[in-house]
């Protein structure tokens, strides 16, 4: 009863905060109430089986006892950075809500890695840690100095070839569309997933076990027949990074919607009208950036690396603006993916407790294509046109385009896919209940 509660009560603040935001984006974006209803009208009048296909036509799902060693390789084998869960128990069921159990990306298995450090400090094993590719010294700083470990090591505690192994897989993936996945991890050592699917508690641990601890990725679909504007709206206002697509009475996944693959298809929309009427607008005249700049997280140059991934995960964000001075002029930018430099170049680091920003960011820089290519900052300025905005976002495939101002370029705020939709939609009344027959907040208790 009382994890029911608890559930029920952070269900509840999490739909709050999106309604929040929602309420901020419709109160500032200025868009004639004529133009709004139309683009309403036309993307509920788009039936999600529209919308391209993923990749080879087919989902790859990964089954719920699949151990996380397993289901990275997974990952990286297939060249994506997420997969729905299936649940073998009712693997012939018809009905989603028994089939699935949520979505695993390569994020989620690094946000549980730190999680589950603020327990118990990360067991190290001296020759798992060699053979994955992962210093002494970067799991002992990760695990002590970044997020405060202080106890023994705990019988749950995670091996240094866990960490190894997320960010190891999430290299290839990283790399977009993704060339020679299996190839990059095998750089680490033709041993590697030998070693990690032998260490414990790794080999025993679950993809189920990420999924009952840290509730990340919820499994929200829609089916085939549904409108975009659903889709639109879960992967803006609700905060989903990606949608499913399934048809009713049959068991398949048929497809896989993503915030960048709906961004990648607004760029596409140059030329028509609508689009060309409000792509050519500074974004100030839609209310762009939503966040003032004191609301933006950032990261000083000279601050610790391992405090900007702690301050990722304490506010669960997968990116931060490297800035210097008072004036926070924009100098680079860090994301939870560049993670895998402290994992897989120990050699480069020594000392990770004093490693600084800006020496990380300077080293990544010069670490070479067989790390996967740091992204810098993307930046642009108040009276940028949110044209430009989409076609830096899906041209440089990144999540976030930082506004800067003044001849400092000093951070004014960040604008975000779940930005740029949210620019296009707003939530006709009780849109879920009148569409899907339930409301968001009852498909995320499930």
């Amino acid at each position: 009863m009382a994890g029911s509660e608890s559930l029920d009560k952070e269900i509840s603040s999490a739909v709050s905060s999106c309604e929040a935001y929602f309420e901020k984006v419709q109160s500032r974006k200025n868009l004639p109430k004529s133009l709004q209803e139309t683009l309403n009208s036309a993307f509920a009048g788009i039936p999600v089986s529209s919308f391209p296909r993923v990749p080879g036509g087919r989902v790859i799902e990964i089954p719920a006892q699949t151990s996380v060693s397993e289901a990275v390789k997974i990952l990286s084998d297939s060249k994506i950075l997420s997969a729905p869960v299936i649940n073998k128990d009712h693997k012939s069921s018809l009905d989603w809500r028994e089939r699935y159990l949520g979505i695993i990306d390569y994020s989620s298995i690094i946000l549980w890695v730190l999680e589950s450090a603020d327990f118990a400090a990360i067991a190290l094993s001296a020759t798992s840690a060699t053979a994955a590719g992962v210093g002494a010294g970067a799991v002992g700083a990760l695990g002590v100095a970044a997020l405060g470990a202080t106890g023994p090591v705990a019988a749950a505690g995670l091996a240094a070839a866990a960490v190894g192994a997320a960010v190891a897989g999430g290299v290839a993936a990283d790399r977009g569309i993704g060339k020679d996945a299996p190839t990059a991890v095998d750089r680490l050592g033709k041993d590697f997933y030998q070693v990690i699917l032998r260490e414990e508690p790794f080999k025993s641990t679950t993809v189920r076990t990420i999924l009952k601890s840290f509730r990340y990725a919820p499994f929200v679909p829609v089916c085939t027949e549904s409108s975009m504007l659903s889709v639109l709206l879960l992967l803006s206002k609700y905060r989903l990074r990606n949608v499913p697509v399934i048809k009713p009475g049959e068991p398949d996944i048929k497809n896989y919607i993503t915030q960048s693959a709906v961004v990648y298809g607004l760029e596409d929309c140059k030329g028509r009208d609508w689009f060309d009427h409000i792509s050519s607008l500074p974004i100030s005249e839609l209310g762009l950036p939503f966040m003032s700049p004191k609301e933006v997280i950032s990261i000083d140059s000279d601050e610790h690396i391992l405090e900007a991934f702690k301050r990722m995960r304490d506010n669960n964000i997968g990116g931060l603006p490297v800035v210097d001075g008072t004036n926070k002029k924009i100098v680079g930018n860090i994301s939870m993916r560049d993670i895998r430099y402290l994992l897989l170049q120990p050699e480069v680091f020594s000392n990770f407790r004093h490693l600084t920003v800006r020496n990380f960011t300077t080293k990544i820089a010069t670490a070479g294509e067989e790390y996967g290519l740091a992204i810098p900052a993307i930046t642009c300025r108040p009276d940028s046109t949110l044209g430009s905005v989409i076609n830096s976002l899906a041209s440089r495939s990144v999540h976030r385009v930082y506004v800067g101002e003044g001849d400092e370029n000093e951070l004014y705020g960040v604008i975000t896919l779940r930005d740029v939709i949210s620019c296009f939609v707003s939530e006709p009344p009780n849109h879920f209940e009148n569409c899907l027959g339930f409301s968001v907040k009852e498909m995320l208790k499930r």
